[in-house]
């Protein structure tokens, strides 16, 4: 799972602009998390047209990166984020960003994203989602 996060000055009408900069190409956000960290912008997305959306948003000149995120499944009880999260603690893998996608049936469906991905993921190799789910 590939996530998009825009970095920049944080003003009123921001969240208006990137929304209508993927509008205008008709991508879809499936996604987003934004947040405000001492007067600059933090905006986490993911889309359905990854790569179109990265180039639209530089092209209207937002500092868009990628970062790949793992998607975890994990049974919606108390305790479940602590256990993966004890496994990267113990591995010395440091959390970037996670994220609750949504909520069904019983689970919860996390994008984890970290400094080493591919450590991350044969530590967590259970609970990742299949592209198929």
């Amino acid at each position: 799972m590939k996530e998009i996060v825009v970095v920049t000055p944080n003003r009123a009408g921001l969240l208006a602009d990137i929304s209508e900069v993927l509008a205008a190409r008709g991508i879809n956000i499936e996604t987003i998390d934004a947040e405000e960290v001492h007067d600059t912008a933090i905006i986490e997305l993911t889309v359905d047209r990854y790569d179109e959306a990265l180039q639209a948003l530089r092209d209207a000149g937002f500092h868009a990166i990628t970062e790949d995120a793992i998607l975890v499944k994990l049974r919606d009880e108390p305790g479940a984020l602590a256990k993966v999260a004890r496994k990267f603690k113990e591995a010395r893998i440091d959390l970037r960003s996670v994220r609750f996608i949504r909520r069904q049936q019983g689970y919860a469906f996390v994008a984890i994203a970290t400094n080493r991905s591919e450590e991350a993921r044969a530590l967590i190799d259970e609970y990742i989602v299949n592209n198929a789910e």
